[in-house]
């Protein structure tokens, strides 16, 4: 600022301040109404925006109304078809699945083959008397009493599926019981029988006596120690994929070792009869996934309990109206399910809900050598134990005596080549039979290796012990994806893309046939056509298991969902699974616990669905429509397709875009098809598990 001669500021100076913050003063009120009128507009624009939204949402409001009252109005009709096509299914395959029982029974009557009718505990007690008490040890024949006792365990095991009597179950497992511990005591008596002129059959590389005997159902391993060479490490019986390490102290004993490997598992069915409190089998079906069509008017709970703890979305609330599954009356599946002894993780006891053994079990065990044969002038002399054959104990670590400390001794150790009737999804674990708490157990195993290459696992324990190879009973789930798609009619495609694996099923009639990529351990099951329950059987004895039960949500991570609206759209798939293939979606896990959503579309040619022929679909437990957005829209929203409706079943509404071909190739399904598709998606969940 300048300054005049008087020290005051120089006017000049002032008029040019004062024009300058005019000028300002002036720009910035221009400023302030170009923002007022900006915000004014926005203002306006928004209140159009709004006014267009509530006018759009009053439009979708009125929509939605129509659809709903529409359906309302033919509700009752649809519930009527819907449960009509479902009794004709049921009272059709129950009559076929009774005349096969009696066929079943017709048969072995007339097989006349004197094997016992397991249903029957007197005449399996007659026949066990009889068998326990035969004098027969020759190793061929009693292997084949041996196989038919072993069919006659497959059956009792089929029986108690299906009894819910306790007392009535207790009965048959004392039976099946007692037999699987008479044929495991026949193996034995044989063992000794062979050890006993073990010294007539001395191989000539070794001083010792080494066999293999095999059959479709054991392999048994038996190597006696005649030589007793102290530097004697290890032997190996090639031709069975195993070996075992000697301890020194073995060496110089006269002992035998046998690993009998048998390519079933009783130890785990005693553990799960001793152990579950309610003894529920693995490979039965959940029971929410049990189809009883019964028409039912009254109101179930289970519905109401969901819809009270699970409101739909604001969009799909409607009052309260008679559901399809409640008009279908299927029985509740959210009632506790038949509970089972908890295990405890620190004591490394193996719970057999989180792992399955695969094939079979190795009996490891050491025995005293039985008194060989001599001969004398002519004579053979053969000295009769009446204690029969003598375990031979052996710990790694001994008891002190005198007070003195405990003596280690060597673990025992054994290799085995993984069976090549399985699949190993991830590295094997081992366990071992602790017979006295009648459990497996993986505490006492150490020094594992594992050769993926050459499917082999080695490991030592402190005692001669059975122990089988376990796997993670779901370590194929969750699924990755799933698709169903018709082949012709009575004919589909069930594919399940898996954590590890993708295994596909293909389904004709009431047939099952295996198909993978991936043919390793899997060769005696791919292409070869199956009933269902055996094809889930055989699957999980494999260790390719996708199959669920009311336990795997404590193992596997899952979509919540309420399992009467799940069960519904399994019966309806099967309906339509001859003409619609479904699929997959992700928004399935986006749609709330109370609504399914998949990708459906008609087909009828047997190669692989186009992906633009796929609509989505919501299904929930009072209607169903389909749905606006695809699979690849950015965010989920329950809108209705522009032009479609609202209907009560799932079925009715695929019929809406059906072609008259597809409606009628779905009337024409044949009642075993349908029940074989439904099975095998109840027994999997997809919807659940994916």
């Amino acid at each position: 600022m300048r300054i005049g001669c008087h020290g005051y500021p120089d006017a000049r100076t002032n008029m040019k301040a004062s024009k300058l913050s005019k000028a300002q003063r002036a720009k910035r009120e221009q400023e302030e109404e170009e923002r007022k009128l900006r915000e004014e507009e926005e203002a306006r624009i928004r209140a159009e925006r709004e006014e267009q939204e509530r006018v759009e949402r009053e439009r979708k409001q009125k929509e939605v109304e129509r659809l709903e009252l529409k359906d309302l109005e033919r509700r009752e009709a649809e519930l009527k078809e819907l449960h009509h096509l479902l009794e004709e299914n049921h009272t059709a395959v129950t009559k076929w699945k009774t005349e096969a029982v009696e066929i079943a029974k017709w048969e072995r009557y007339m097989r006349c083959d004197g094997a016992p009718d397991p249903a029957v505990q007197k005449e399996m007690n007659t026949y066990m008397s009889l068998w326990r008490d035969d004098p027969e040890v020759n190793i061929t024949l009693v292997l084949q009493q041996c196989n038919l006792a072993l069919q006659l365990v497959d059956e009792l095991e089929d029986l108690l599926k299906d009894i819910t009597d306790p007392q009535e179950r207790q009965k048959y497992q004392e039976v099946l019981i007692n037999l699987q511990e008479l044929i495991h005591s026949k193996h034995h008596l044989a063992t000794e029988e062979i050890l006993k002129s073990a010294s007539e059959n001395v191989s000539t590389e070794t001083g010792n006596m080494q066999t293999v005997i095999k059959d479709d159902n054991i392999t048994l391993c038996l190597w006696a120690n005649l030589n007793k060479i102290p530097r004697f490490k290890s032997v190996s019986f090639s031709e069975a994929g195993l070996s075992f390490e000697l301890p020194k102290q073995l060496a110089v004993s006269d002992i035998a070792v046998r690993i009998l490997h048998t390519r079933y598992d009783h130890p785990s069915s005693l553990a799960r009869m001793t152990h579950l409190r309610t003894h529920t089998p693995s490979n039965r079906v959940h029971p929410a996934m049990q189809s009883t069509q019964r028409m039912h008017i009254s109101q179930s709970e289970a519905s109401l309990w969901s819809r009270r703890n699970s409101p739909e979305p604001e969009e799909i609330q409607v009052s309260h109206v008679q559901t399809q599954m409640e008009a279908l009356d299927v029985r509740d599946p959210t009632s506790p399910p038949e509970e089972h002894t908890v295990i405890n993780p620190v004591a490394q006891v193996v719970d057999l809900m989180e792992y399955t053994p695969l094939g079979g079990v190795f009996y490891y065990d050491a025995f005293h050598l039985p008194p060989q044969i001599q001969y004398a002038h002519g004579w053979k002399f053969v000295q009769v134990l009446r204690t029969g054959m003598q375990v031979f104990s052996y710990q790694a670590e001994k008891s002190g005596l005198d007070g003195h400390e405990a003596l280690p001794c060597p673990l025992v150790g054994v290799s085995v080549t993984l069976p090549e009737s399985v699949v190993f999804l991830e590295a094997p674990q081992v366990a071992r039979w602790d017979a006295a708490g009648k459990q497996w157990r993986m505490d006492g195993i150490t020094d594992v290796s594992y050769d993926e290459s050459e499917g082999k696992i080695s490991f030592k324990m402190d005692s001669f012990q059975a122990f089988a190879l376990m796997q993670k009973t779901y370590a194929n789930l969750p699924f990755q994806s799933w698709e169903l798609r018709p082949l012709g009619q009575d004919s589909a495609l069930y594919t399940v893309n898996g954590a590890f694996m993708n295994i596909s099923i293909t389904i004709q009639d009431n047939k099952c046939m295996l198909q993978s990529e991936q043919e390793g351990g899997l060769s005696h099951l791919i292409g070869k056509w199956m009933s269902g329950s055996d094809l889930q059987r055989a699957m999980v004895d494999a260790g390719v298991n996708i199959f669920v039960n009311e336990y795997t949500h404590k193992y596997v991570s899952s979509t919540a969902k309420d399992p009467l609206t799940e069960h519904a759209a399994y019966e309806q798939m099967a309906l339509f699974s001859s003409a619609c293939a479904f699929s997959w979606s992700k928004w399935n896990a986006k749609c709330g616990a109370e609504h399914l959503v998949m990708q459906v579309c008609e087909h009828h040619d047997p190669s692989p669905v186009p992906k633009d022929s796929w609509s989505l679909y919501l299904l929930g437990a009072q209607r169903s429509r389909k749905l606006a957005i695809t699979e690849t829209s950015e965010a989920f929203s329950p809108d209705h397709y522009p032009g479609s409706e609202f209907h009560s079943t799932f079925i009715h509404l695929l019929q809406d875009t059906m072609s008259p071909d597809g409606i009628a190739q779905t009337r024409n399904s044949h009642h075993l098809f349908v029940d074989t598709v439904q099975s095998l998606l109840c027994a999997t969940r997809p919807l659940m598990y994916s």
